[in-house]
């Protein structure tokens, strides 16, 4: 299991794990995070992934949910990180992707956002945030893939996990949660807005996003989840910036920051239990919000919205949201890909249907 994180620079390089904690059903999550625990204690790094369905193992009213045999849990334990110095360079600098469709139609979309705003409508939910896939055949190398993707969109948020079975290239402008000693923070990410194609335009489109009332009720919500997620393993929750807007090649993207204060040596456990999977990525009131994704999606997640990172042998850590994340099967060479927005009441199906093509954009541009 190989794994570089590009989230500060130098990247850090995970290799040669003592041991890799595998869980893939429900009733194995306490013991593995238990795991993690005891080989933190060890003075080992873990370094991994966690798919969006283990958000399902911390509410009993999700333990029926059928899962699909992908990892709830895939993490390294390593003696140490190295700086990333290009060990993943293969001899071969290809890669292909072929066949790209979405995993429903156009028409099934509209009528699925129809339902949501209906669910919106009777009081249920003020926000889900609904997801589709874009599939693909995929040939060659997928770091090739992942410089190809870093290349279109530099994001500040980079993975890319090889093991036996997957290949998974994160290209996350996300920040799940940053922990150092008793400071942790979380960067949920709601609001999207096209680029102008001229230096005026681009001015005046970044200043219609910033005022825009539909994407800061949506990125409001979410950091009001994140305060209360965050309120109960915390103290001192604050907001210390809200409606931040960052540019990327193709697009816009909002974000706020929640800070907190937490026991330094705070159960990993925890942590994911009152976090997991980030509100950015349900909606709100979250436990309904997931259960109508799960009614509506028909399929797992699987690494989409779920988390990448690592942690240190003193709990700090650094985790992003894996969305702009392309996951191969390296078996039988079909990959898939993440998009979803936030529907609000005022959300159009025509409207969320041409967001998720402009977020795609990074990847269906440069096939």
């Amino acid at each position: 299991m190989k794994i570089v994180c590009s989230f500060e620079k130098p990247a850090l390089y995970f290799d040669n794990p003592v041991s890799v904690i595998v869980c893939s059903s429900f009733e194995d999550v306490p013991r593995s995070f238990e795991k993690i625990e005891e080989a933190l204690a060890q003075g080992l790094y873990i370094a991994g992934f966690f798919s969006y369905e283990l958000g399902y193992a911390f509410e009993d009213k999700f333990s029926s949910y059928p899962l699909n045999g992908f990892p709830l849990i895939y993490a390294g334990c390593y003696r140490k990180s190295q700086q990333y110095k290009n060990q993943l360079v293969a001899d071969s600098h290809s890669s292909k992707r072929e066949n790209l469709r979405f995993n429903i139609s156009k028409e099934k979309y509209f009528e699925h956002i129809d339902i949501i705003r209906s669910y919106l409508q009777s009081g249920d939910v003020y926000q889900i945030t609904y997801c589709l896939k874009i599939l693909f055949d995929f040939k060659g190398n997928a770091y090739d893939l992942y410089q190809k993707l870093f290349n279109v969109q530099p994001v500040p948020y980079a993975a890319l996990i090889e093991t036996d079975q997957y290949s998974i290239a994160s290209l996350s402008p996300e920040l799940f949660l940053y922990k150092k000693g008793s400071s942790i923070l979380s960067k949920p990410m709601k609001g999207t807005w096209q680029r102008g194609d001229t230096i005026l335009s681009d001015i005046i489109a970044r200043h219609q996003f910033y005022h825009d009332e539909k994407n800061r009720a949506e990125n409001v919500m979410i950091t009001d989840l994140l305060r209360n997620d965050l309120g109960r393993i915390g103290k001192n929750i604050h907001v210390p910036r809200l409606y931040e807007i960052t540019p990327y090649k193709t697009l816009f993207q909002m974000t706020s920051t929640v800070a907190a204060d937490v026991a330094p040596n705070i159960s990993i456990y925890n942590l994911f239990k009152s976090l997991f999977p980030s509100g950015s990525v349900t909606g709100a009131p979250k436990i309904r919000a997931m259960e109508i994704i799960h009614e509506l999606e028909r399929e797992p997640r699987n690494i989409y919205t779920g988390a990448i990172g690592y942690i240190k042998p003193n709990k700090d850590l650094f985790i992003n949201i894996p969305i702009r994340t392309a996951m191969i099967d390296r078996i039988n060479g079909k990959g898939e890909m993440g998009i979803g927005g936030g529907i609000v009441w005022d959300s159009t199906a025509e409207g969320e249907w041409a967001e998720g093509i402009l977020k795609a954009r990074f990847f269906t541009d440069s096939v």
